[in-house]
């Protein structure tokens, strides 16, 4: 600890050093002959409190584990970096970055990880941008960056945080480890093709291997429109499958990711006329297959939103529906989705927000409402309300998830997932402050109530799971 602890007073220093002298000129370092050099600099401070964490299922599944259901704990990371970028007299533009972070959580965390942190680095690569007479733009960029493709219901978190890393809820990490990118774009129209390689946790990594074809076209108004393609050229993660007809225990297929494929469409609509002026519709699709595991899987969303402009602190309410696909007990097909790199905060495609952290996009679906209001020019409050369902029973939601012994009529049978899909109803309120064009403070609070589903696998009184967080984010 006192070791990263030094790490990142030196890096802040630095930083800070360079900020000062460069003051006129915020982060510019040099900026002549068609050369600009420019620092980065990114910090954060969270605290994090819980109470009844996953609804306080350790002490029935495992009562002698040591797992404490109520904690606190503190997480800070620094996120130095440097780029540049230089025009060429023949107008091409040769430019590239490299940052890292220093992470470290203080207590322990949701996991039962703490008292940890690491340096790694971020981003480090190069890339080259040309422009024909014409209007056609060629870019390609080669070594780790941020790479987010459509919503990011698929490729979007490319690094992974928590865990030996540090830094759980703040997930610093962005970047994937190693990227190819290649963009060709010309007025709206837009196509890149990547190679990705995600920046996993070592303790986690299974050795994934991702590249596709990405179309998209964004229109005057500012909605898009788009297709992917993702093709998991080598990967050791595993999937699971349901038991015949739900009882037993589920089966663990080892690599099944590998050679999976999936298409998706994507969409949003732009400014609208009329009666519509303030509203806006998204639609995201996506169909998986991998003829080595059979694989059959299906995944969607569909959004509305309207902004009352006219009334007092312009409140936006809107709606979403997201499902991804279960296995089905039924058939001897697999039909789990794969949610790949998805990005998973409560603004894009997390699933509740408590629950988030116990279901991910596989075999659940969810009723999302959200109201924002704007008290003022710096200040956001959102209310976030989800009500989680599982779409097949008898099916696991997570790896092993829900697998136990029932008795009927005094026999024992193993059966795995949840007997009822009412899963959990997540409540979260947010507020947002701008304190200057550089610092940015957020708080909230939540609770998960849990459902039937939940009720009914755990057995006895489950108690609300509650908990509350306050960070402070500096970004130049």
């Amino acid at each position: 600890m006192r070791t990263l602890v030094r790490l990142m007073g030196a890096v802040c220093l630095a930083v800070f050093s360079t900020v000062q002298a460069q003051a006129q000129d915020s982060m510019v370092l040099r900026q002549s002959d068609g050369l600009t050099v420019r620092s980065h600099f990114q910090a954060g401070i969270n605290l994090v409190s819980e109470r009844n964490l996953f609804w306080n299922f350790a002490d029935s599944a495992a009562p002698g584990s040591g797992y404490s259901s109520d904690t606190n704990w503190a997480e800070f990371y620094i996120k130095p970096g440097l780029s540049f970028e230089n025009t060429l007299d023949a107008g091409g533009v040769f430019y590239g970055k490299l940052s890292g972070v220093a992470s470290y959580t203080l207590g322990t965390d949701a996991y039962d990880a703490g008292d940890t942190g690491r340096a790694t680095l971020e981003e480090a690569y190069l890339g080259y941008r040309t422009t024909s007479a014409d209007g056609l733009t060629l870019d390609f960029s080669l070594g780790p960056r941020e790479l987010k493709l459509g919503t990011g219901m698929l490729i979007a978190n490319g690094g992974s945080s928590g865990f030996e890393r540090g830094a759980l809820k703040f997930g610093p990490r962005k970047a994937w480890e190693m990227a190819a990118i290649a963009k060709l774009s010309k007025g709206g129209f837009t196509g890149t093709l990547f190679y990705v390689d995600p920046n996993e946790n070592p303790s986690g990594d299974n050795d994934n291997r991702l590249a596709g074809l990405d179309l998209r076209f964004d229109g005057p108004g500012g909605g898009f429109q788009g297709l992917t393609y993702v093709n998991v050229l080598k990967s050791g993660s595993p999937s699971v499958q349901a038991a015949p007809g739900g009882i037993g225990p589920p089966t663990i297929l080892p690599g099944a990711r590998e050679d999976t494929q999936t298409l998706s469409y994507y969409a949003r609509t732009g400014a609208l006329s009329g009666p519509l002026e303030n509203a806006y519709f998204a639609a995201d699709l996506a169909y998986q297959w991998n003829d080595r595991t059979n694989l059959r899987a299906w995944a969607g969303r569909l959004q509305a939103g309207y902004t009352f402009a006219d009334l007092p602190w312009a409140p936006m309410i809107s709606y979403g529906f997201q499902s991804f696909s279960g296995d089905d007990p039924n058939t001897t097909r697999l039909e789990r989705f794969d949610p790949l790199y998805y990005e998973g905060s409560p603004s894009a495609w997390a699933t509740g927000s408590k629950s988030s952290m116990v279901f991910i996009n596989s075999n659940v679906q969810s009723h999302n409402l959200a109201l924002r209001l704007k008290p003022g020019p710096k200040d956001t409050i959102t209310f976030r309300y989800a009500h989680i369902r599982a779409n097949e029973l008898f099916s696991p939601i997570q790896f092993g998830q829900g697998t136990r012994v029932v008795f009927s009529n005094g026999v024992p049978t193993v059966i795995s997932g949840v007997t009822d899909p009412h899963l959990a109803d997540d409540f979260f309120v947010e507020y947002s402050r701008i304190i200057n064009q550089n610092t940015f403070l957020t708080a909230g609070v939540s609770l998960s109530k849990p459902g039937s589903g939940i009720t009914g696998a755990v057995g006895g009184n489950v108690p609300n799971w509650t908990g509350g967080f306050l960070n402070v984010v500096f970004n130049f």
